[in-house]
């Protein structure tokens, strides 16, 4: 039987589970098993926890169902367990080092209680001083094991379930276990707190907590907050019950109405129903207050006098003018210009048009990715909608001619922004737009990332200086009700870089539909455009932007590169968006379509990609063409720009790393050869998950037109796709 048996559910935390199994496996004290808890075999956490368990007998993963919610989770681990002590830990929590041991020791030394309560440190994820809110609670109990009546203030109600270790006997002698779904600590820890009989304390952190930026899920808006009513009845009636004494029932009576009275005074977690809350609130109050109960002093005092006499009128106008104002702050529009802010502001006052979608793409540099594919599937399948793309002043001559559009700005750009149901964007609104209850924003992201973004730039100086503010993109990401992902790599990325209380959509970008439903004709179609000569293979060469360097190289010589390898090719030029002029450069065998509309036509029109780290790499990948990597400066933009993963370990192709090796890789045919097609089948595996051709259909039915999650069509698997027809080459 092992010493301890860690729980560790894992729903909607996969970006950061990796860290929390890491902290328990990376522990000096060995004795224990780690029971991952994920929600189906086919779950994003799940494929994070199956690598662990290959590697370490010790993971032993179950499953729960998300519906069974963070309650039912822990139950399952629970009665999986088999160690002595049982420990819980949240899966974008970590264990600090030595934890385990200092555990082991202490139950050593106090014997096999109860309940072992340890502090924790809660982190703020972004800024802000660490704080240990069990300090003050363990730091006047006795040194030794001892009963909680020589500790009354020691409630369980003000711990998190993951700030102690149980005895699983006795877990399971007294049929304990979480109850409801939401405050499930509050009723766990008040009626373990009531059943042990000896316990002891570890005055040491041993869980650090990264306090999520939106804080607790459970302070979210909703009708979620009556149960914590209901977890206080429960503790409550338990303690009456078991005849619990009047110094212990004190503290436990205030410490679980401070609670209530927060969420109760709190206008944003009970945006209805704050008067039956408040009723209901009341008469527990006024059941359960023990007999000569004084109430605190100051404010706090206040609120439990008006809640004992049921006033909920005068408790309202107690808080009402910090409401009035902190709304009207909320509020407040902040576009450039006196003119523009009235305006905006007139339109935020009118209702939502339920109508009316926006898309913007590259910060208005045109009609493109994935928003442009959702405008158009949306006009097929959703024609009630009304659809607006908006542009930079110079990229409006470039939308489609039946494509409706309002300049950046401008007067009509801050209406449809200020009444627009839908916001559709592959980057982000500008910071002065306002997220209106009730409207929906998805962010579909432009490609599956390679190189460090969001958040986890911060550390790279060279990046973090150019992103500007990071708490503005955050604050930014706080706007998403949705976000897009092409593969399970993203999905776990994005979570980590751009950490909010979005929903994840893993449906696969729109923009690379076009992989899978263009035809020959449309392939020759984009060829005759960028002027690609029949007969010749276009090879896409697609190098992405350096921090660390000014302005655009090209990298290798792409005229020498052209001498060395054969009249056969042609080089079709696209340059990081960043370079985009406007204009064509280069002629003859080497074609420039960096100001080309559609990456996407420029892929289907090359037989072969030839790219350095661009997120090019994975989108093209879905055409099974041949890739080439040119990395000559791998190590240095790992470097300054950091990357998630390492591509020479991995790469879609052969890699080269001087113009000579690239040269040599067209000339002896290793591009194409058996080697190259095997590292692109993998590769494929890995990030070609979700792009099937439909996904512009998923995101339209889903997002705009509400269809259920159970009725959205599912991703056809990767062995059943057929990618459009190279003009040159024959596929694998």
């Amino acid at each position: 039987m092992p010493r301890f048996s860690i729980v560790v559910p894992s729903h909607g935390v996969a970006g950061r589970l990796s860290q929390a199994l890491d902290s328990i496996l990376a522990q000096s004290f060995g004795d224990f098993e780690l029971i991952p808890v994920c929600d189906a075999p086919d779950s994003p956490a799940a494929d994070v926890v199956a690598g662990y368990a290959k590697r370490d007998s010790r993971v032993t993963p179950v499953h729960s169902p998300p519906s069974a919610g963070l309650a039912g989770a822990r139950n399952t681990g629970l009665r999986s367990a088999v160690g002595g002590h049982v420990l819980f830990l949240d899966g974008d929590d970590i264990l600090v080092p030595g934890a385990l041991a200092a555990l082991d020791a202490r139950l050593g030394a106090v014997g096999d209680v109860d309940v072992l309560y340890f502090e924790h440190e809660r982190t703020p994820w972004w800024e802000g001083e660490p704080a240990n809110p069990a300090a003050p609670l363990l730091a006047g109990t006795p040194d030794g094991a001892f009963s909680l009546d020589r500790a009354p203030r020691l409630t369980g109600v003000a711990l998190p379930a993951w700030s102690a270790a149980y005895r699983r006997g006795f877990l399971t002698e007294h049929g304990l276990a979480f109850p409801g779904d939401h405050f499930t600590d509050t009723g766990f820890g008040g009626l373990v707190a009531l059943r042990a009989e000896w316990v002891a304390a570890l005055r040491a952190v041993v869980v650090r907590h990264l306090l999520r930026r939106q804080g607790s899920r459970l302070n979210l808006p909703g009708e979620h907050h009556a149960e914590l009513l209901d977890q206080t009845e429960l503790v409550l009636t338990r303690a009456v019950e078991q005849g619990l004494p009047a110094d212990r029932l004190g503290p436990l009576f205030e410490q679980l109405f401070a609670a209530v009275l927060k969420t109760a005074a709190h206008p944003r977690r009970l945006p209805a129903g704050r008067r039956a809350f408040f009723r209901r609130a009341s008469a527990l109050y006024r059941r359960h207050r023990p007999a000569g109960y004084q109430p605190p002093g100051g404010s706090l005092g206040v609120q439990h006098r008006l809640l004992a006499a049921g006033s909920y009128a005068a408790f309202r106008t107690l808080r009402a003018a910090n409401r009035r104002a902190a709304r009207a702050a909320a509020l407040l529009p902040r576009p450039r210009g006196l003119r523009t802010r009235l305006r905006y502001a007139a339109g935020l006052r009118l209702p939502l048009d339920e109508n009316l979608a926006v898309y913007c793409a590259y910060w208005g540099r045109g009609y493109a990715c994935n928003p442009a594919a959702i405008h158009a599937k949306a006009r097929e399948l959703a024609p009630h909608i009304r659809s607006v793309f908006l542009v930079e002043p110079d990229a409006a001559d470039s939308v489609p001619k039946d494509v409706e559009y309002a300049v950046i700005g401008s007067r009509k750009y801050w209406q449809v922004l200020a009444r627009a149901k839908y916001l559709v964007n592959n980057a982000n609104f500008a910071d002065a737009v306002v997220k209106r209850p009730g409207s929906v924003h998805l962010q579909t992201q432009h490609g599956t990332p390679l190189k460090r973004m969001g958040a986890d730039q911060a550390t790279y100086p060279v990046v973090a200086a150019a992103t500007g503010s990071f708490a503005r993109l955050l604050a930014r990401v706080d706007r998403w009700d949705y976000n897009l992902t092409s593969n399970r790599h993203s999905t776990e990325i994005w979570e980590k870089a751009f950490p909010g209380a979005h929903e994840t959509l893993e449906y696969g970008y729109p923009r690379n539909d076009v992989y899978y439903t263009a035809s020959a004709e449309d392939v020759a179609r984009a060829r005759k455009e960028l002027g690609v000569p029949d007969g010749k293979k276009a090879l896409l060469y697609a190098p992405t932007h350096r921090d660390y360097a000014t302005g655009f190289t090209s990298g290798p010589d792409l005229a020498e590169f052209c001498d060395a390898i054969g009249d056969e090719y042609v080089v079709l030029l696209r340059a990081h968006y960043f370079y985009d002029r406007g204009s064509s450069r280069g002629g003859g065998r080497i074609i420039d379509v960096t100001g080309h509309r559609s990456s996407e036509d420029v892929c289907l029109a090359a037989d072969a990609l030839i790219t350095d780290y661009s997120s090019i790499m994975f989108d093209y990948a879905n055409l099974d063409r041949p890739i080439v990597v040119y990395a000559d400066d791998w190590d240095v933009y790992r470097e300054v720009r950091g990357v998630y993963f390492d591509l020479m370990a991995s790469p879609p192709g052969r890699v080269a790393r001087t113009p000579e090796e690239l040269a040599a890789v067209f000339r002896d045919g290793g591009w194409a050869d058996e080697s190259a097609t095997a590292l692109r089948a993998a590769f494929r595996e890995r990030f070609c998950q979700f792009d099937d051709g439909r996904a512009a259909e998923r995101v339209v039915r889903r997002v705009l037109l509400g269809e259920p999650p159970e009725s959205i069509p599912p991703v056809t698997p990767l062995a059943e796709r057929v990618p459009a027809p190279a003009a040159t080459l024959v596929r694998s």
